[in-house]
């Protein structure tokens, strides 16, 4: 979300305009959407909070559940994004600045209101080749994705969601080796996000990258794919999902 408008952007850049949130959250719903992701990409870059009334307006038209990032820094915005309708929240940012407010999230809401988005890139002086970005993409933060992934399941984060900026928006694929780094290190659920531009891309990323949720933005927005198609796709092979 970026001013009120339903965008993507290739490496967290070249932003596109991709439609009104409502007509595309309602469409998605009837498509078969499990959850719904709303990221606001301009709060925590403009140090402000999620803009509120954008989340009143999809969560009204759905009823499937909304996971709700950006710009979420307290408790107190957590809890306010929850009773604007969000069912979840994801942290990225705010978690890498203050740790301990995953931890009291988790304890106040319950791990399953509580993601922890993980932004990364390739850095080869990282454990993992990957470390974590923060703002948009904007601030690398000399951490290791994997480490930080371990540790926010310790700290209670219910989800984990890595989004490689390598990926983002190519429709090259998911980035298999960041998703499959963070999988191999936790067991809470992994989701896979940042690159989806085929139906054998999505296969890819439960079978070789242990994913347990797919995301994907640009083939959606774009109508490139359906969500049955994908769902119908994965099912053909041998995935367990619900149609």
């Amino acid at each position: 979300m970026k001013e009120g408008r339903v965008v993507k952007g290739v490496h967290f850049v070249d932003i596109r305009d991709a439609g009104d949130p409502e007509e595309n959250a309602s469409f998605y719903q009837e498509e078969g959407a499990d959850e719904l992701a709303m990221l606001d990409i301009s709060a925590t870059l403009e140090s402000r909070k999620t803009r509120l009334q954008w989340v009143r307006k999809v969560s009204a038209v759905v009823d499937i559940p909304l996971t709700v990032g950006g710009g979420i820094g307290s408790l107190e915005d957590i809890e306010m994004v929850l009773e604007a309708g969000a069912d979840k929240v994801s942290m990225n940012s705010a978690a890498v600045k203050n740790p301990s407010l995953v931890r009291q999230a988790a304890q106040k809401f319950g791990s399953d209101k509580i993601t922890v988005a993980i932004d990364g890139r390739r850095n080869r002086a990282m454990a993992s080749g990957f470390e974590v970005v923060v703002a948009g993409g904007t601030k690398p933060v000399g951490k290791d994705g994997a480490a930080w992934a371990r540790e926010c399941e310790e700290l209670g984060a219910g989800v984990i969601l890595p989004t490689s900026m390598d990926g983002d928006g190519t429709q090259a694929g998911f980035d298999i080796p960041f998703t499959k780094v963070i999988s191999e290190g936790v067991k809470v659920p992994v989701v896979a996000s940042g690159g989806a531009g085929k139906l054998e891309d999505f296969y890819d990323a439960v079978v070789k990258a242990g994913a347990t949720i797919l995301l994907a933005a640009s083939v959606f927005h774009f109508r490139i794919l359906t969500i049955r198609a994908v769902k119908e796709f994965l099912r053909a092979r041998g995935l367990e999902v619900k149609l």
